[in-house]
């Protein structure tokens, strides 16, 4: 184990944020996650991927979860958003909380950009033809968006999956890698409508990018083997991740 992450073990979870009461955990207009447990059946068996996460965010507060690959980023992302169910622990969804950035696994392929659209639009209670003007200006896929999702690319359907949740007025927004979207034009966009337009909202981000933690982050959670602990000093986190 690398030095600093060995001294950061020492206290984990227990010296940043206090465990909240029942009352506290419900109550709260807040995304909050308290003493969370995830784990899968192995041959060998139960692989623990997540141990005893806790960390709040709140309206306007940006959260970074840092961690090297198997570290259970997406994981906990997966758990953020409901793909997956928790062995122990509470997740409690006090905001209007987006499924991740770009998750366009839920697309009908059969169905055109615009069929899609006016679909999610039904089941959000979203206006459709303010989605469709969105939609259309921000994914910049032109006529593209009258065919079917089965002849998009990956990027297109990162677009057009981008582009419904940010027509969507969430108050928390759940990032997992989506803001290497395009070229550096697009990614830049990306970033005037994620951390600027929408500087209100909540925000948790799964990320690579330090630059990106340093910027616009207000905590992050560096994870390791399942284990974690939040900082409000960004960069302290950022240079432990570095090490990992």
């Amino acid at each position: 184990m690398n030095a600093p992450f060995s001294r950061l073990t020492k206290g984990l979870l227990g010296s940043k944020i206090a465990a909240p009461t029942h009352d506290e955990v419900f109550d709260d207009h807040a995304i909050r996650v308290q003493n969370l447990v995830k784990e899968f059946p192995t041959e060998s068996g139960h692989r623990r991927v997540l141990d005893d996460i806790s960390f709040r965010v709140g309206l306007g507060e940006r959260f970074a979860i840092l961690g090297g690959n198997g570290a259970g980023k997406s994981t906990l992302i997966k758990l953020l958003s409901g793909l997956h169910l928790p062995t122990s622990g509470v997740i409690h969804r006090g905001l209007y909380m987006s499924w991740p950035l770009a998750l366009g696994g839920g697309f009908e392929g059969e169905m055109t950009g615009y069929d899609n659209m006016r679909f999610i639009s039904r089941i959000y209670n979203t206006p459709f033809d303010a989605m469709l003007d969105y939609v259309s200006d921000f994914s910049e896929l032109g006529a593209y968006i009258y065919e079917p999702v089965r002849i998009y690319s990956d990027g297109m359907r990162a677009r057009l999956a981008l582009g419904i949740s940010l027509s969507i007025d969430f108050e928390c927004l759940l990032i997992d890698e989506v803001l290497a979207v395009g070229d550096r034009r697009f990614q830049e966009k990306c970033h005037r409508e994620i951390f600027e337009k929408r500087a209100h909202c909540g925000m948790i981000l799964a990320i690579h990018s330090v630059d990106v933690v340093k910027s616009y982050c207000s905590q992050a959670m560096v994870l390791k083997g399942g284990r974690g602990r939040v900082f409000d000093d960004v960069h302290l986190a950022c240079d432990i991740y570095a090490t990992l």
